[in-house]
């Protein structure tokens, strides 16, 4: 780790968390207020699915092919870009519907054009991370566990305002906020990384390196790394599989339960934000004990807590204060997730490849979630939300013992090197994990 060192500015860091916070704030606005406006303007549970899929599934793919461009551009110039847009998509859903000029079709085009912007964006924040983190001498464990507390507070903030907006004045007025959260990003990222010092934030590869090889090239190259890495691989897969399952929880069965219980969304932010303040918590605890942590068990523990959990309290209708226990204890779970996800990563990939890699392992983590809304609108009209509840609590579990029992992650808790610009882009002379978890 480099160490403290006079005259380091934390502008950076601060800047990159600042957005990345107005950001996921923005995100988790929407992802309570437009499946809520879906459900109560067409009835429908499997609508509501398809809108979540047509959301998701551009996020994935152009997130997928957006590597090689952040690692050409600069991660400044796309963050900006893909905040503004996002910001006025979001504005457009509110407007067209308050003018009566909303059809469906124009809804699904809207919060596509959303999330293709959303995952350059989303990758363009992540990769400056560690950048900005060496500027300000800070070390990579710590500045992944704060981005995790960033993560978790956006995850506390924006379910507790989205509930309440919706509940109170409409979804319609949470679409707008989430358009306002995006803007104040893309106006955060020109204050704190200017021109002139986005060098350091993730500057764009010198132009002899790019006239090497094409774009095709670049992404072969990201994806040979990826494949040389058997442990990075499966934990990919493995979290591409729960990520399907929270994001079929999320998108079509929280808010279905929600309907028919009876408790309506402003239960739905108060569980939310129970668990994310408890995942604040979690986070908080990493950066200040990350580099003593034994990886592995301390990841399939709080996996399991975070995960299997929140399936089952709603499948039994227990009473609010149990579920918000519930949901806290996951959150302290989800806490201590990302940031050992993040350390892995900044450790293991080489800078001038982290663009494409973290493109490649997130768009994978990420592939079943456009996936997850449709299967769970479709599993509910056909058997009903209980059963569904319960189906998805336990193939999370089997997913995570599962996996938990390949050999590949016994290297979890031998690390042996951090990715630099100057290291070269084997498996084998890189040193221990990486990707990304929800």
């Amino acid at each position: 780790m480099t160490p403290p060192a006079t005259g380091r500015s934390l502008r950076p860091l601060a800047g990159v968390l600042a957005a990345m916070a107005m950001s996921l704030t923005g995100t988790r606005v929407s992802a309570i207020a437009l499946p809520w406006f879906v459900l109560v303007t067409t009835g429908s549970a499997a609508m509501t699915g398809l809108v979540a899929f047509c959301e998701m599934a551009p996020y994935v793919l152009v997130k997928l092919l957006a590597g090689p461009l952040v690692d050409h551009l600069g991660p400044r110039r796309v963050s900006w870009v893909a905040d503004v847009v996002s910001a006025a998509g979001a504005g457009a859903v509110a407007l067209l519907h308050a003018l009566d000029l909303l059809a469906f079709p124009a809804l699904l085009g809207l919060v596509a054009l959303i999330g293709a912007a959303r995952g350059p964006g989303d990758l363009a924040k992540e990769i400056m991370v560690p950048e900005a983190a060496e500027r300000g001498r800070i070390p990579l464990e710590r500045a992944a566990a704060l981005s995790g507390v960033t993560e978790r507070l956006a995850a506390t903030l924006g379910p507790a305002m989205g509930g309440a907006l919706v509940a109170l004045a409409g979804p319609l007025v949470g679409l707008a906020l989430s358009g306002a959260c995006f803007a104040l990003g893309s106006v955060v990222i020109v204050w704190a990384l200017p021109r002139t010092q986005a060098r350091y934030a993730g500057a764009p590869i010198p132009a002899p390196v790019l006239e090497a090889g094409g774009y095709w090239r670049r992404f072969a190259e990201g994806v040979a790394f990826l494949r040389a890495e058997p442990m990075l691989l499966a934990l990919t897969l493995m979290v591409a599989v729960t990520n399907l399952l929270d994001a079929a929880f999320a998108q079509v069965l929280v808010p279905v339960w929600a309907r028919e219980s009876g408790h309506g969304p402003a239960v739905i932010g108060l569980n939310s934000a129970a668990m994310g303040l408890a995942a604040v918590g979690g986070s908080l605890v990493a950066a200040a004990v990350a580099h003593r942590m034994r990886r592995r068990a301390v990841f399939f523990v709080a996996f399991l807590v975070a995960g299997p959990p929140r399936f089952l309290v709603l499948a039994m209708d227990a009473p609010v204060w149990v579920m918000l226990v519930v949901f806290a204890v996951s959150g302290l779970g989800c806490g201590l997730i990302n940031p050992i996800l993040g350390a892995i990563l900044f450790e293991r990939v080489p800078r001038r490849l982290l663009g494409r890699v973290n493109a490649l392992g997130d768009s994978l983590a990420w592939a079943g979630i456009p996936l997850g809304g449709l299967m769970a609108g479709a599993a509910v009209a056909a058997a009903g939300l209980s059963p569904v509840l319960v189906a998805c609590g336990a193939a999370y579990f089997l997913t995570i013992g599962l996996t938990g029992l390949r050999r590949e992650w016994r290297q979890m808790d031998q690390p042996r090197g951090v990715g630099s610009p100057s290291a070269p882009a084997s498996a084998e002379s890189i040193g221990t994990e990486s990707s990304r978890s929800p």
